[in-house]
């Protein structure tokens, strides 16, 4: 492994950064209109506070009264009013700055200008700052443009950028300082940010195009995603000097042990893409595997999520829906068929048994009569009972089969209830043959000994 060099010393970085800051004092020390402008500064941060007094309850009245305006520029509003005083103190600076410029020497102006620039850049990133959502990353974001804007203000950016250039080390033929670092965090950032929003933009796209079936919208987005952070992984590496070629042996060795140290994740990938190829299951999809009963919520690299009816959600290996069977009760449509088995007396006549039993599965709300109107046959003669099966259509398994043959059962025990027919249980005979007793005996009495 090649030697780390460091081409400037951590005490030698400190004392340039010192060296730089005692400059501009001095500077600001010196006698004349530099004394007058902090004077001038100091009058606009008290004219800044009562403006703030005076404009801060009648923003508030303002505000109240916007009742409908979209949520986000109500947050916009109640970052503005976090900043009144600031906001406040920039439009006056602004405006004595471009006075003084029309009326005086530049010169005297300058640290009023300054001011101005530096109030300006806190306030524009105080409220570009909440676009980002993460808490910490917002603060990193915050701080990083907040010192930024001040150097640049300040006119220090180029040579707080030439020291952190000379901050260096090198790892082989390649030189990385403290300034490249920066840049590429900042770019990796902004790479990571703008690819987030474009992945999200094109999956809902994707998502609204009728045109594409489900499976194939999910099969789109992962590559778009795919393409897209590859794209940036690869800028982020070059940002920093890297070379790709060897970069490209090195990968190339990771993916062969990758292959073999993840054989599972990378079969569970390939099957996940096989599924959304071949359209076997797609989102929306009412489907059955082994005990798991319930509609796919999601399709993922690596699993496929099926919700129950009992709220539970279960993540299924890809690989488990290529190897095993698979009951997809909505493959090619929502139209399932289920039997219902019952028996009644034989002192029943079968055939208005039948009419009746069809009659009372109409009268369940989810139950079909196109394509086909529920039917009902008998299926044998059984010991006690005559035996039936009703038969009948529903469009929407997502709704639960348990729920709907339960509906019926009730719609069965009415109708019969109401047309007097019975549903036997079963019965034994037991015949005493001739020449043999049958000893009886009053209830309670005791058994001989």
């Amino acid at each position: 492994m090649d030697e780390l060099i460091a081409t400037k010393t951590i005490s030698t970085l400190l004392g340039d950064f010192w060296s730089l800051f005692w400059t501009q004092v001095q500077l600001f020390l010196l006698p004349g209109w530099r004394q007058y402008q902090l004077g001038i500064i100091l009058a606009l941060v008290l004219a800044a506070w009562l403006l703030r007094l005076f404009f801060e309850p009648r923003l508030d009245l303002w505000a109240r009264s916007r009742e409908g305006w979209p949520k986000w520029r109500l947050r916009l509003l109640i970052q503005l009013r976090q900043r009144l005083g600031l906001f406040c103190y920039a439009v006056l600076a602004w405006i004595v700055y471009g006075v003084m410029q029309q009326a005086t020497w530049p010169s005297r102006s300058y640290l009023i200008g300054v001011a101005a620039a530096i109030v300006t850049v806190w306030v524009l990133v105080g409220l570009l700052s909440r676009l980002v959502r993460n808490t910490t990353l917002r603060r990193i974001v915050a701080w990083g443009l907040w010192i930024y804007g001040t150097l640049f203000a300040l006119g220090l950016d180029d040579d707080v950028g030439r020291i952190l250039d000379e901050a260096s080390v090198s790892v082989g033929d390649v030189t990385l300082s403290l300034l490249t670092l920066l840049k590429a965090a900042v770019l990796i950032a902004l790479l990571l940010t703008v690819a987030r929003l474009a992945t999200q933009r094109a999956a809902r796209a994707l998502d609204r195009n009728e045109d594409i079936s489900p499976s194939m919208a999910v099969l789109a987005t992962k590559a778009v995603q795919v393409l897209v952070y590859g794209f940036v992984f690869l800028v982020s590496i070059r940002s920093l000097g890297v070379d790709l070629t060897g970069f490209a042996v090195l990968s190339g060795a990771i993916g062969v042990g990758i292959g073999f140290g993840l054989q599972k994740v990378v079969s569970n990938l390939v099957s996940g893409i096989i599924i959304l190829l071949d359209k076997s299951i797609k989102p929306g999809d009412v489907i059955s595997l082994g005990d798991t009963f319930g509609w796919i919520g999601s399709l993922g690299a690596r699993y496929v999520s099926v919700v129950t009816r009992d709220g539970k959600e279960y993540l299924i290996p890809n690989e488990d829906l290529i190897t095993s069977q698979v009951v997809n009760w909505s493959y090619s449509d929502a139209y399932v068929r289920l039997d219902l088995f019952f028996g009644t007396s034989y002192n029943d006549d079968p055939h208005k048994v039948r009419k009746v039993a069809v009659e009372a599965a109409e009268t369940v709300g989810r139950v079909l009569s196109h394509p086909a109107r529920p039917v009902c046959h008998i299926v044998g003669f059984g010991d006690s009972s005559v035996d039936f099966v009703l038969r009948f259509w529903i469009a929407d398994p997502a709704g639960g089969l348990t729920n709907i043959k339960g509906q019926v059962y009730l719609a069965l025990w009415d109708a019969f209830k109401a047309n007097g027919f019975s549903i036997p249980f079963p019965q034994r005979e037991v015949r005493v043959l001739e020449g043999s007793t049958l000893e009886t005996r009053p209830r309670g009495a005791d058994l001989p000994d």
